[in-house]
């Protein structure tokens, strides 16, 4: 009889033993072995767990006597799907995230049952190019393929060509028949990089991305292990990717928040990439034009490597940015007189407009102007967005959503309106302002599948619209070679959200959209409309001053005592009892307090910003020291020291990015 020990996706952190007794040869592809999935009954339910270890002895954990140890219903993988080196990653996750190591697999490996061939990207009519490097490109692929460091990142502005720096890095190491990890924020959104690896080999790129199902994902899955590709592509997740021999991992757009997880385990890929790394003592090479500060800092210390790009390719210059202030005008729309002209000429140009604003819907709250009541969502605490094309209210974070009240629900007022404006409302202002104009909205709205936002994409690119209109998605690695103008909405929004990133995120998000305009032109322009523009993260963008705005983030950072100065835990406590998240908060400070050590500071309890989301409560603390290791020490005194309710539920975050 073997001993099989099988992990679960559950909060337990330990493995449950089952038997195997079957007289099936070990080298079977029904054979259990570690790395492949198992049906088990686990109490009355059938499950799916993962093998972890097998034995001919009996674990010295397991008291259960042999007779009512279960057998395992089935094994269901041919081949396994990871091995010794994805093990050790999932336990260093497990302990640097806070979850058990079932959390950690579960989170790494594609669920999928059966295989189903994924449809590949197609790009017949490429044929492939030879990848021509200018002098400065070519020094940067030269240095990093010379140092003995680990970490590296390539910086430049937009359009420098960090992507052909990428490509050249990930040649040399395939013709070292090792394998690369290309992580990008949103693959649906990175086409032309994606586009461009295909171009250049083939059927050796495996593409990992939330458009696959679970079957496609395994199916891609077990072509990277059979070293079939040896190229993966991917968000977040692909930084699990079971590539034999990895030489090389690439992060684009480093600085992007969507490398951070939502959901348990709260995992960073870079954090995630620079273990890896690190165990494997292969070069990780990072790129942006606004890196992250701890980027920016580890770059000060020496610890991460600079190469500059800084020259723009494509015959396109850095464009010219105009900071407008509104307050200079009254305007009943959003689009200001100087944003108006320049759209005007720029179409009569036949070149073409990008109007960014990171807000969806037609405007943004609903407001009573006799007794202020603003109504807000029955599960959540924040306002309802308002969507002119159903004539409905509706939260952004849980979905809830009603019609648009004729009357104040609180006071009966007639008086009653809607104040703010989002992608809605720009578009029917610039269909009125532009009529003649061909107009398409990006954002989440507009597009259920990702297959249309991708054609809708192209067909601005290939010059069927004039202009567009678009969200946060528009500002990620878009190339449009008859781009002329980008004009941001309202360059505010975020800044007053009440955390330190604030600043931050607004002064990348400006870099990043103004970086679409005269890739491939000479005179691309910018106009940021703003009620702020003397706030430094706005006007160091509009003046292009991304070595003082660093220099001065750093500096305000440094005072308050905040990342990347100091390391950060947050705990939220969330139940849909309101006086039980207030009473679990608090037993959990005072527990923390206890074992509290010199260099910890403990923040809270307080109620979150946004304190009730889906009929949530919510309460959090935050836990600040410089040393992460002292903060995840005191964090497992709570974890296994402390039997909270099964109406309560912690969210262990390190290195949170969101403190909403």
């Amino acid at each position: 009889m073997k001993y099989i020990e099988i992990i679960l996706n559950l909060p337990v952190n330990m493995p449950f033993i089952y038997s195997y007794s079957s007289d099936e040869n070990e080298n079977s592809e029904l054979f259990p072995k570690i790395g492949k999935r198992a049906e088990i009954m686990f109490g009355n339910k059938k499950t799916t767990g993962f093998i972890v270890n097998v034995s001919n002895e009996k674990p010295s954990t397991c008291t259960i006597d042999d007779s009512k140890i279960k057998e395992i219903r089935k094994v269901l993988d041919k081949e396994p799907l990871f091995g010794e080196e994805l093990i050790s990653l999932a336990k260093w996750i497990s302990y640097y995230y806070l979850c058990t190591f079932g959390e950690a697999v579960f989170s790494m490996i594609p669920s999928g049952r059966r295989e189903i061939s994924a449809n590949s990207f197609s790009f017949e009519d490429l044929v492939p190019k030879k990848i021509t490097l200018s002098e400065e490109q070519a020094s940067v692929v030269k240095n990093i393929l010379n140092s003995k460091e680990i970490y590296h990142y390539v910086y430049g502005c937009t359009g420098s060509g960090k992507t052909e720096v990428f490509l050249k890095l990930a040649e040399h190491v395939i013709a070292q028949n090792k394998s690369v990890i290309y992580l990008v924020p949103e693959i649906s959104l990175t086409a032309q990089v994606t586009k461009a690896f295909i171009e250049r080999f083939g059927d050796n790129v495996a593409i990992l991305h939330s458009g696959l199902t679970p079957s496609e994902k395994l199916s891609e899955w077990h072509r990277i292990m059979n070293q079939k590709a040896n190229i993966v592509i991917g968000a977040r997740s692909a930084i699990f990717a079971p590539v034999i021999n990895l030489g090389l991992i690439i992060i684009d757009e480093e600085h992007d928040n969507s490398y951070k997880s939502g959901t348990t385990p709260r995992y960073h890929g870079r954090q995630v990439a620079m273990y890896r790394a690190s165990k494997l003592k292969i070069p990780l090479v990072m790129g942006s034009a606004t890196p992250s500060l701890e980027a920016w800092q580890l770059m000060n210390e020496g610890k991460i490597i600079k190469h500059v790009l800084t020259k723009r390719l494509s015959g396109g210059t850095l464009p010219k940015i105009e900071c407008v202030n509104l307050s200079n005008f009254k305007m009943e729309g959003c689009i200001s007189p100087v944003l108006e002209n320049e759209i005007n000429q720029t179409i009569e140009n036949k070149h073409q407009v990008i109007l960014f604003l990171n807000r969806r819907g037609f405007s943004h709250f609903f407001r009573c102007n006799s007794c202020g009541f603003e109504l807000k969502c029955k599960n959540c605490s924040v306002p309802l967005t308002y969507h002119k094309n159903d004539n409905k209210l509706k939260c952004h974070y849980c979905g809830w959503q009603t019609l648009l009240p004729q009357s104040c629900p609180k006071c009966g007022s007639l008086d009653i309106g809607i104040s703010g404006f989002g992608t809605e409302f720009i578009e029917n202002e610039t269909r009125e302002k532009f009529p003649n104009a061909k107009i398409i909205r990006v954002d989440t709205d507009s597009f259920k599948k990702k297959e249309e936002l991708l054609n809708k994409l192209d067909d601005f690119k290939n010059g069927k619209y004039d202009i567009m209109l678009g969200t946060q998605m528009i500002a990620k690695g878009l190339n449009f070679p008859n781009l002329q103008l980008v004009g941001i909405i309202l360059a505010d929004t975020g800044l007053h959200m009440p955390d330190f990133r604030a600043g931050e995120r607004t002064f990348s998000l400006i870099t990043q959209v103004s970086g679409r305009a005269g890739r491939f032109l000479p005179d691309g322009k910018v106009i940021v409309q703003t009620y702020n523009p003397d706030i430094k993260a706005i006007s160091s963008a509009c003046n292009s001053e991304i070595d003082e705005f660093y220099k001065y983030e750093i500096e305000n950072r440094k005072l308050v005592d905040f990342p990347p100065f100091s390391r950060l835990i947050r705990l939220v406590f969330r139940s849909y009892n309101q006086k039980l998240a207030i009473e679990t908060a608090k037993d959990a400070y005072s527990i923390l307090n206890e074992n509290i050590k010199n260099d910890i500071e403990i923040i809270g309890p307080a109620e979150c910003p946004i304190s009730k989301i889906s009929q949530n409560y919510r309460y959090q603390i935050l836990l600040k020291s410089p040393s992460i290791t002292a903060l995840q020490n005191i964090t497992r005194k709570l974890l296994y020291g402390y039997t909270h309710k099964n109406d309560i539920y912690i969210e262990y975050d390190i290195d949170p990015l969101n403190l909403l």
